[in-house]
């Protein structure tokens, strides 16, 4: 498998016979070193904590030693595993325009301390494939017109024709750079100008990228996100996104990784449409075995702030995994904003630009991308997940109750639950934060004093440690369950526009009313156990729900 991918990327037969000699050489390598072993298959146990490696600080102390002692008291009992967002030196983009792939940022720490906190948690760590940053040695030697670094970048003449070129963000595909001999360069930059593309079409990349990837499972990575993969492979009159040869690259690292450290699961982040996200599970056993489900956080927000599910329902009935090899990665929140593109094509133009407005009015900041007429449409809500569900002027309680009910449906849906540091920790929007970078992105980026942040978490009654204390006992009840074992059967019930209802494994019924009035909803008569008050029921033939109120039921008879 793995030569008849090399040549399918590499038609030139001495171009795939090159990388054929090494990878074979990396691979005979790896098989003398003591690669500790994984997970082979996930179950409903496994719950990510989506988090910062400088989340937490204390003086005086290494980040990743304080996130360690933070984590052993308040997530350890609830997140078996962490992905840590990019913990290398970076210079733009909090940590996703790279300097240098095989170092730990000297601010968070060393190995030695990934090291520490792989013994407390499995870890899934940031491969930022794409691009790199334009401060790298790589790019410097580059510019420097080292022979080692010859087409590592791409160099477009500025007269090419790139319209056809699938843009993320309104800045220009295109930087001017200027060489050690004085040379203009236009390099290719999908996300800014700090991030400069790397040229997969150069065999000596991508074995570079390999040395990288097999570098982050050996340093004890048991999942790796491959980030803005699908803008890999760049060709000319294309759009160059989701590329046949993207794909094959991906298949190539699922080979190499199969062969080194069975369990070693890839998740590609792709922010796309649902069909070409799920494209890049291949055929179930060939490809990457996560996807990112986008299309979850912004059809829960819509459902909640229109008290209508009818599109949340109408997706949700068709996202069944196609394989038992395969799964979703679920969320509601992440590090980036809440993208609009993935529910393009579910959800009316018109209900998307008015959601917009909504939040914006409650404050939420926006970030636009241009499309290939030259007009802007919203890509992505910035505000965090809390602040986004309610509005300003409503009370606590209402907002937790929101809160929840949306959590109730990421750690029910079919699929692997993630959540954000942020989230569990009950984050505001930060808009100090966004006023200090200017990025809009900081409004949910927001980093803690250690001692600070302890006592507010404990603090019984307050905000954050009633979100902190629901959300927990929330998520360990689902790793009870075997009905949410990721791959069990979901079926979507029939019901009103305001109750999003769901049965897994057709064992457990689980309910949402995303009103704020009474709902009742129909159900098959019998003993039920309320899981999550423990309590058996008796019900006739419907539910009444109060306003925001979920639950979940499990059939005795």
């Amino acid at each position: 498998m793995i030569e008849q991918l090399i040549h399918a990327i590499y038609p030139n037969q001495t171009d795939a016979a090159f990388l054929s000699k090494a990878i074979a050489e990396r691979i005979e390598g790896y098989k003398n070193k003591e690669i500790r072993s994984r997970k082979l298959q996930w179950d409903q146990d496994d719950v990510f904590l989506i988090t910062y490696g400088d989340q937490f600080y204390r003086n005086g102390e290494s980040k990743l030693t304080t996130f360690k002692t933070m984590y052993q008291k308040f997530f350890s009992d609830t997140f078996p595993i962490v992905h840590f967002l990019p913990f290398f030196p970076y210079s733009s983009d909090d940590g996703f325009s790279v300097i240098d792939y095989e170092q730990v940022n000297p601010e968070l720490g060393d190995w030695a301390d990934v090291q520490v906190m792989n013994r407390e948690a499995r870890l899934m760590f940031d491969f930022v494939c794409n691009h790199m940053s334009a401060k790298s040695n790589w790019f410097k030697g580059y510019l420097a017109n080292q022979p080692i670094y010859k087409d590592f970048f791409i160099d477009i003449d500025p007269s090419v024709d790139l319209s056809m070129v699938t843009r993320p963000r309104t800045s220009p595909l295109l930087s001017e750079f200027i060489d050690v001999d004085g040379k203009e360069r236009n390099i290719w930059t999908t996300f800014s100008a700090d991030q400069v593309d790397l040229n997969f079409a150069n065999p000596k990349v991508l074995l570079r990228m390999i040395d990288v990837l097999l570098f982050y499972v050996d340093q004890g990575a048991d999942f790796v996100r491959l980030d803005a993969v699908g803008f890999l492979w760049k060709k000319l009159g294309t759009s160059s996104i989701h590329l046949t040869e993207t794909h094959q690259v991906i298949q190539l690292f699922r080979s190499i990784v199969n062969v080194v450290a069975p369990g070693t699961v890839l998740i590609t982040e792709t922010n796309v449409p649902h069909k070409d996200n799920i494209s890049y599970l291949g055929d179930g056993t060939n490809e990457a075995q996560m996807v990112y489900q986008f299309p979850l956080p912004p059809l829960v927000l819509h459902a909640i702030r229109t008290s209508n599910t009818s599109y949340l329902q109408k997706w949700a009935s068709e996202i069944q995994p196609p394989t038992k090899e395969t799964s979703f990665f679920n969320f509601l929140a992440s590090h980036d904003g809440i993208g609009l593109n993935p529910i393009r094509g579910i959800v009316e133009e018109e209900e998307i630009l008015a959601l917009v407005s909504d939040l914006e009015k409650e404050g939420a900041l926006v970030n636009y991308k241009k499309n290939p007429d030259g007009s802007l449409s919203p890509y992505e809500i910035n505000t965090t997940y809390i602040d986004a569900l309610s509005n300003q002027t409503d009370e606590d309680d209402l907002r937790v109750k929101r809160f929840m009910l949306a959590h109730s449906i990421l750690l029910t849906i079919v699929g692997i639950p993630a959540v954000y540091i942020q989230s569990i920790l009950g984050g505001r929007n930060y808009y100090e934060g966004v006023e200090q970078t200017g990025a809009n992105r900081t409004i949910n980026r927001q980093k803690y004093e250690a001692s600070e942040i302890n006592e507010s978490l404990l603090e019984v009654g307050s905000f954050r440690n009633s979100v902190y204390r629901q959300l927990q006992e929330l998520i360990q009840l689902r790793r009870s369950e075997k009905a949410f074992h990721p791959n069990h059967a979901m079926r979507i019930l029939a019901t009103t526009d305001t109750i999003f209802g769901l049965v897994r494994n057709e064992e457990v019924y689980v309910l949402h009313n995303m009103s704020d009035q009474d709902q009742a909803v129909a159900l098959d008569a019998g003993t039920y156990t309320n899981l999550l008050t423990k309590n058996e029921c008796e019900i006739q033939q419907e539910v009444i729900l109060e306003p925001y109120q979920f639950v979940w039921l499990k059939k005795i008879n």
